[in-house]
């Protein structure tokens, strides 16, 4: 198992069993992102996609929060720069070709919301609580994060979450489409260690191509076909499939030289 080693407040990694968790840390302030944390996002992940360990990614919070946020004093010394700073983040999140996974517990507001909407699928804990709040800060929403947004829950709660403010529960989530799946106390970490596991158990080409494909990049079908050809994985798929055994798939994104 590998660990990042830095202090205060960061972001702090692990790889196990080729999934990759990421912790938001900063506790004091319920774990909301530091401008350093945002630029600390992109080279990370960065790392993460080349590293042939890693499948899949978890992201999370630590303690009982997934995050309140952007810490307010960056949006205080540069409101402009602190959001820039999380728009490419986020960015940069839903752009990596491999699998990501948000488990959220506690707050997930602001900031939060944009890295958890970022990542490909969401689990919630019981007690969750979701809100996208510019409208309280004067903060005008970047049209990327609004049309994710839009692209999760449809343009009338999109609209409900940015024009309000307001805090939505974990039924609520489920019900418009915010987050996938939602369990009980003490049982989203089993599930969502479970649920990673069957990711990095699967074809990572066809992932990568999925995500793509889901995001609009139908100028791309061609070279995923040819991507397919090239690799291995269609092969040692169908054959572990006749033999009756878990398929091992090799291709990763490394192996995308046009990606």
């Amino acid at each position: 198992m590998a660990h990042s080693q830095l202090t205060g407040p960061r972001l702090r990694h692990s790889v196990a069993d080729s999934v990759a968790t990421v912790v938001i840390d900063h506790p004091a302030k319920r774990n909301a992102m530091t401008n350093d944390m945002w630029r600390a996002l992109p080279p990370l992940l960065d790392r993460l996609t080349a590293d042939p360990e890693v499948r899949v990614v978890v992201l999370t919070g630590a303690g009982p929060t997934f995050c309140a946020g952007a810490d307010i004093s960056g949006l205080r010394a540069s409101a402009a720069e602190a959001q820039e700073l999380a728009v490419a983040a986020e960015e940069a999140l839903a752009a990596f070709p491999k699998p990501t996974l948000a488990a959220i517990r506690g707050y997930c507001v602001g900031g939060g919301g944009q890295l958890a909407a970022a990542c490909d699928l969401r689990f919630a804990e019981e007690g969750a609580a979701f809100g996208i709040t510019p409208a309280k800060l004067g903060i005008v929403y970047a049209a990327s994060s609004t049309q994710r947004l839009v692209d999760l829950v449809g343009p009338a709660t999109a609209k409900y979450l940015l024009f309000s403010g307001e805090l939505i529960d974990s039924a609520r989530a489920l019900r418009t489409g915010l987050v996938d799946e939602v369990h009980a106390p003490g049982e989203l970490d089993k599930r969502v260690g479970e649920f990673a596991r069957v990711l990095a158990s699967r074809s990572l080409l066809t992932q990568a191509a999925a995500k793509e494909f889901a995001a609009g990049r139908a100028d791309r079908s061609a070279h995923w076909t040819e991507q397919a050809r090239g690799s291995g994985d269609t092969a040692e798929g169908v054959t572990a499939f006749l033999e009756r055994r878990a398929p091992r798939f090799t291709w990763s994104p490394a192996e995308d030289r046009q990606a």
